[in-house]
């Protein structure tokens, strides 16, 4: 063969991954172990080249870290909570959880032939309740501790997409996905008691020592 023919030599191989269960996690007391975790991507129905980007990086190197002898888990879950999915169930008269699983199967049906890396038997979505169970069970823990609250505060609110939006989520006033005119309104919403910890947090930044140091500067500036 004279050039790289994708189209014959990547479903080989990754066919061949598959059934071998080569990126399949497995424990072995004899290999140091090695988590590759990409930012989970929200299921909107379709992948694009931000997408391509962040996984092909941490496919090399959950790669090299495999080469290199590690026992290696690199998982693939959803960020699948959000108001999109109920606005766009609203639209068309479906269900959100339908509107959820099916743009999940496809946007798997894209990236599976990139040939990554991934654990797809470790695959969840954050809508699952296996996995949103386990939140709230935390999140009640926090508050029989008094760490969460109540109170109102004036926040950042998208009239279209209908929730509330970070300052980063806010782009020259517009909501950085609809576009809308972003609104100030006061509501009733819940907060952790993060700044109780601020000290502790603040000291632990000096133990990330293989951290770079614009990285440490800003997440001591965001606790501060």
């Amino acid at each position: 063969m004279s050039r790289y023919d994708a189209s014959t030599i990547e479903p080989k191989w990754q066919t061949a991954w598959d059934e071998a269960g080569t990126f399949a996690a497995t424990r072995d007391p004899n290999k140091p172990k090695f988590y590759v975790l990409e930012m989970f991507p929200y299921p909107s129905g379709r992948i694009h080249i931000g997408h391509v980007r962040n996984y092909t990086m941490g496919d090399v190197v959950a790669r090299y870290k495999l080469a290199s002898g590690f026992s290696v888990l690199h998982p693939m879950g959803w960020d699948a909570f959000g108001m999109p999915a109920e606005n766009a169930a609203m639209a068309t008269g479906g269900h959100p959880k339908d509107w959820t699983y099916d743009n999940i199967a496809e946007m798997k049906s894209q990236m599976k032939p990139m040939g990554w890396s991934l654990d797809w038997t470790r695959e969840f979505a954050t809508c699952d309740p296996e996995y949103y169970g386990q939140q709230q069970a935390l999140f009640i823990d926090f508050l029989e501790e008094d760490l969460v609250y109540r109170k109102n505060a004036v926040v950042n609110w998208d009239p279209v997409d209908m929730t509330v939006l970070a300052n980063e989520q806010v782009i020259d006033g517009k909501g950085w996905r609809s576009g809308a005119e972003v609104e100030r309104r006061e509501l009733t919403q819940w907060f952790f008691k993060i700044s109780d910890f601020s000290e502790e947090l603040l000291e632990a930044i000096d133990t990330l020592k293989d951290w770079p140091e614009k990285v440490r500067l800003m997440q001591a500036n965001w606790i501060g």
